[in-house]
């Protein structure tokens, strides 16, 4: 069977299942696998099970116990205050008149250890309040919250999507976590522009919330732990797996036993991305002990149930990563590569990630899946990463870009963002969509710039 007609029935498959027949994106993925698989020639008949489990496993192996950690942090930071904390301090630094910008900023940060649906829970709140005190720019301030949000959630692990992209791609975590911060900053600010616009052009009062849930409690300021505590967390993995890619590249040269080699292969323990969100799940469960006066039952506890929503989460990326496996055994790279013309080179290669991305964000909703799905296809059409003629976290921040546009009815993205705001479908389709959608091509554009102008390669 021709590799692009298996590519066609595995894609349809996860389309199928999850937007017609609203199955759970796990099941799906790993269907679509078994099916490709199935199909696959290369695949011996009595490997074409085992070869899924055991890249399930693989992908698992790679992501899995940041994930877990990530949750465990973000849900710690929750609930000790930490998270509110980090907001307080943007609005005192940044003052009323630039409340919007405290709020993106806010959102830009706390978006990295805690999802996306979480955090803006968390600020939206403090939207409402600030719209109270001014009697404008409601939808500014809930848009700016947006854009902060979803661009680090798209472009910085360890949110699912970018990490991974950063394990299929071949991407040093540290490397991802700078390049996906760094794009995200332009595309953020392009955010900011654009709520300000929306807010001016469509000026949406202050609506009453849609969740028939009451407005959470805000701490007061005594209870919450210092800033320095609450940013922790997030600085103390970002700072060792960083250090861990900045002194690798120096000790490269270096001669075996030398001081700067041992002194990499230390930075190398401590940086490695599992210790090091241990390290930070370790402090964020402390501080919520200490901060709440918990007990070591009532500590598990928490943990457990911050564990089990992000069971599902692994799943679904570890599924994500089988399929993708299975389209690479199918030699469906080889195809899609033929039909790129051969001067067009890794450029063709990005506009390509992006567009399959946004494809699939289209079709079925999940920006994850649809980074998943694209960052597969990718990998699978290209023998060496090297081979790009730029660095492939360009690559990743472009497929990031891509999954961001178009959101609408069939993302949970925008029915957190219309219940929680109050806005009607049609405002939210006018505002969050566009948003999202000019935000991901921004991100695509400075992904493509940096590529040629700054390739790394």
């Amino acid at each position: 069977m021709p590799p692009l007609l298996i590519l066609g029935i595995g894609i349809a498959t996860v389309i199928g299942m999850i937007v017609i027949l609203r199955i759970n994106a796990f099941i799906a993925l790993i269907s679509a696998a078994l099916i490709v698989s199935m199909l696959a020639p290369a695949v011996p008949l009595t490997e074409k099970v085992s070869s899924v489990a055991a890249e399930f496993g693989k992908t698992a192996g790679k992501i899995g116990i940041v994930i877990a950690l990530a949750v465990v942090i973000g849900k710690c930071m929750m609930d000790s205050g930490a998270a509110d904390r980090i907001v307080r301090a943007f609005l005192s630094l940044l003052g009323e008149k630039r409340s919007a910008t405290a709020l993106m900023a806010s959102g830009y940060v706390l978006s990295v250890p805690v999802f996306f649906d979480t955090v803006f829970y968390l600020l939206v709140p403090l939207a409402r309040s600030m719209t109270r005190r001014t009697g404008k720019h409601y939808l500014k301030y809930a848009l700016a919250i947006a854009a902060g949000g979803v661009i680090t959630h798209s472009l910085v692990p360890p949110t699912p999507g970018p990490l991974f992209m950063a394990a299929n791609l071949d991407i040093d975590i540290g490397v991802m976590i700078i390049a996906g911060a760094l794009v995200a900053l332009p595309a953020a600010f392009v955010g900011i522009l654009l709520a300000g616009w929306f807010d001016r052009r469509m000026n949406i009062p202050l609506r009453p919330i849609g969740t028939g849930e009451a407005e959470p409690e805000p701490f007061d300021d005594s209870e919450l732990p210092a800033l320095s505590i609450s940013l922790l967390p997030i600085l103390l993995p970002v700072a060792l797996i960083s250090a861990n890619t900045i002194v690798d590249v120096f000790a490269r040269t270096a001669a075996e036993g030398s001081f700067l080699r041992q002194f990499a292969d230390v930075v190398a323990v401590l940086g490695n991305v599992n210790l090091a969100m241990l390290l930070a799940a370790a402090i964020a469960m402390w501080m919520l002990k200490s901060k709440r006066q918990l007990t070591l039952a009532q500590l598990s506890k928490v943990v457990e149930v911050s564990l089990m929503s992000g069971g599902i989460v692994i799943l679904i990326t570890a599924a994500g990563g089988a399929f993708g496996a299975m389209l690479e055994a199918a030699d469906v790279g080889s195809a899609i590569a033929n039909l790129i013309p051969g001067d067009s080179g890794g450029i063709a290669l990005l506009m390509l990630g992006a567009l399959i991305a946004s494809i699939m964000k289209i079709a079925q909703g999940s920006g994850t899946v649809a980074m998943i799905t694209a960052s597969s296809m990718v990998a699978a059409m290209v023998p060496s990463m090297k081979s790009l003629g730029y660095h492939p976290a360009y690559l990743a921040t472009a497929i990031g870009g891509g999954s961001m546009i178009c959101s609408w009815m069939n993302d949970s993205g925008f029915w957190i963002f219309v219940k929680m705001t109050g806005l009607s479908e049609a405002e939210g389709l006018k505002s969050w969509t566009l948003l999202l959608a000019l935000m991901g091509v921004a991100t695509v554009v400075v992904s493509l710039v940096l590529a040629v102008v700054l390739p790394l390669a």
